[in-house]
């Protein structure tokens, strides 16, 4: 049974020469078969090795991130929560980049928590259970 969405900060871990203990310790605890990835988090990763060019991190991609966790694509129920978010948001006055309203929505659609080191992206996001991965514990 899936537990968490990684957001991206959290999912590209695995391509930093030196990934946070925190993220190391939390991913291990869990398990690869209750973590998942929504497609937006995917393509924000493809999108930054793309830009990057190393075949060093593609091949750490393809050994170590592809197909390795759940993706979840962004489909009716996504969007519904989306718009949802997204209203809410604007009528508080509130601005949040889309793509994470779009990861954001994922893991409401899907219930579940949200793992990620930047919470202040997500915490103005009503009903989203948010887990700061940079922290240890």
């Amino acid at each position: 049974m899936l537990t968490h969405l990684l957001d991206t900060s959290v999912y590209s871990q695995r391509l930093k020469p030196n990934p946070l203990d925190p993220v190391v310790r939390r991913w291990r605890s869990l398990g690869d078969s209750v973590l998942a990835i929504s497609s937006c988090c995917e393509a924000e990763l493809l999108f930054g090795l793309e830009k990057r060019g190393s075949s060093r991190l593609w091949t750490e991609y393809e050994r170590y991130l592809k197909d390795q966790l759940t993706l979840l694509p962004f489909g009716y129920a996504e969007a519904v929560e989306y718009a949802r978010l997204r209203r809410q948001l604007a009528e508080a006055g509130e601005s949040v980049a889309c793509m994470d309203l779009l990861i954001g929505a994922t893991a409401l659609a899907n219930g579940l928590v949200l793992a990620t080191l930047n919470t202040r992206h997500f915490a103005r996001m009503p009903g989203l259970r948010v887990e700061d991965w940079s922290q240890t514990g």
